[in-house]
């Protein structure tokens, strides 16, 4: 999978979006220290165990690299920054079940400001998946030879539970 470049400079408003979330009763905010093994754990049933451990990073942060989206006591989705690398975005999802309102849009906009407020210029997205979907919502380019990457010598498991 290859990376890509965002410039953090052009980043679409979101504001509207997130109050039409707000207004349907889902918040996006940071999480706490308290709610770090909750959040840890989501992640690791939803998506994998290496995606939690990036999460672990996420919350050894202050103010934690890390966004949640939230439904009252229901974590519908996540996004974290500089957890692998500098400037690096990701990982990031979203439940099957609450696709399609925007908010994967309003997390990723969050940590890519976050990066922003950091003081970088641009961001990386980091083995990403949904290149068109990036490239539509953040105007996100392919960094060309990137197929090598971070993530290149990642030990994993023998087992099924290696993702």
């Amino acid at each position: 999978m290859k990376d890509m470049l965002v410039r953090l400079v052009a980043l679409p408003n979101v504001n509207d979006l997130e109050d039409e979330l707000i207004n349907k009763g889902i918040v996006i905010r940071r999480p706490i220290a308290p709610e770090k093994s909750l959040v840890s754990e989501w992640v690791k049933q939803h998506f994998s165990e290496f995606w939690a451990n990036e999460v672990e990073v996420a919350f050894s942060r202050q103010p934690v690299s890390c966004f949640v989206a939230q439904k009252n006591n229901e974590i519908l989705g996540f996004s974290c920054y500089e957890t692998t690398a500098k400037a690096f975005f990701g990982p990031t999802g979203t439940v099957e079940s609450a696709r399609g309102q925007g908010i994967g849009k309003v997390l990723l906009i969050k940590a890519l400001q976050a990066l922003k407020e950091q003081g970088y210029a641009y961001g990386i997205i980091g083995g990403v998946g949904p290149e068109e979907y990036y490239r539509k919502t953040v105007n996100a380019v392919v960094i060309e030879g990137s197929e090598t990457s971070v993530y290149e010598n990642l030990l994993r498991r023998n087992d099924k539970n290696s993702q």
